[in-house]
């Protein structure tokens, strides 16, 4: 492999252009760059790393899980005793429906409210048909 240079024409450089003296330096027709200070450090405020950035989203991931733990527990201890209700059996006869059953469990009281505490108590899906001979634990609740 042969490298090849081209000869370029020489030309002659004018008289006036010429340094009589010490020679010039071509760059100075280039205005001068105006060189800035460095900017003095700022004393108030605060400046963060890329460590100290990760550290301050750790600390507050922290704080917020360990205010979920102390405040997010929907259950509240007290000195009360709690009341305890009993539970019976009841099987699913042809013909019958969750609200039927909540109607005969508590006649007095909401049918809605015993649907879902015999929805919730059985684990029942929601929509879900009761099949024939279903066991279900059915709250019971006091009559006035």
């Amino acid at each position: 492999m042969s490298i090849t240079h081209d000869e370029l024409p020489l030309f002659e450089v004018p008289v006036h252009l010429r340094a009589a003296g010490p020679r010039e330096r071509h760059l100075a027709a280039v205005p001068e760059a105006r060189v800035q200070s460095p900017r003095p450090a700022s004393s108030g405020g605060v400046r963060l790393t890329r460590r100290g950035r990760v550290a301050l989203v750790v600390l507050a991931l922290a704080v917020i899980t360990a205010l979920m733990v102390v405040f997010g527990s929907g259950t509240a201890a007290t000195n009360d005793a709690g009341v305890v209700t009993g539970t019976t059996s009841v099987t699913v006869q042809p013909g019958e429906t969750l609200w039927s059953i909540a109607g005969e469990a508590n006649p007095g009281g909401d049918i809605r409210d015993t649907m879902g505490d015999i929805v919730r108590l059985n684990s029942l899906v929601d929509g879900e048909t009761l099949q024939m001979g279903t066991t279900l634990a059915v709250p019971v609740y006091a009559t006035d």
